[in-house]
């Protein structure tokens, strides 16, 4: 699995004009779940992103975890993290898991997540949606459950 967190002050989703998911202070995590993935990557990823310690202290150093601060976290669907641009123009996207396993390991995740005790909402799976955020910092992370 592969993930983008962005700490955001605020992040919505909208469908179809329709916002179906918003959070104030927190993180924006976007999830691309591969062809090898499974319920291990899973419980890695939350785990590792619901205790990131990317929020300041009184020191302002980043030392406080989502936990910590009371954050909420905004999960969204995002298979074009796995598109690969090594040849041509159009991206290829053999890496990334079927809809139907992607689905299930991204709602599998969310679940984990909110078993840590944060907030969680979510976007809608494979619809196109418009996503609207204040990046913090900016701060933004990469993480792969693989590497």
């Amino acid at each position: 699995m592969r993930a983008v967190v962005q700490r955001v002050s605020h992040a919505s989703v909208e469908v179809e004009g329709l916002k179906i998911a918003e959070i104030g202070q927190g993180l924006l995590v976007l999830l691309a779940v591969g062809k090898e993935d499974d319920s291990a990557d899973c419980r890695y990823l939350a785990e590792k992103i619901v205790h990131l310690r990317v929020f300041e202290d009184d020191h302002d150093k980043m030392n406080r975890s989502l936990k910590d601060v009371g954050g909420q976290l905004l999960l969204v669907s995002q298979f074009t993290l796995f598109g690969d641009t090594k040849k041509g123009r159009r991206p290829g996207f053999s890496d990334a898991a079927p809809p139907e396993r992607a689905d299930q390991l991204y709602l599998e995740t969310a679940e984990r997540m909110r078993e840590q005790g944060v907030e969680v909402q979510t976007g809608r799976f494979q619809t196109h949606m418009n996503v609207t955020l204040c990046n913090d910092g900016p701060v933004t992370f990469w993480i792969d459950s693989k590497k």
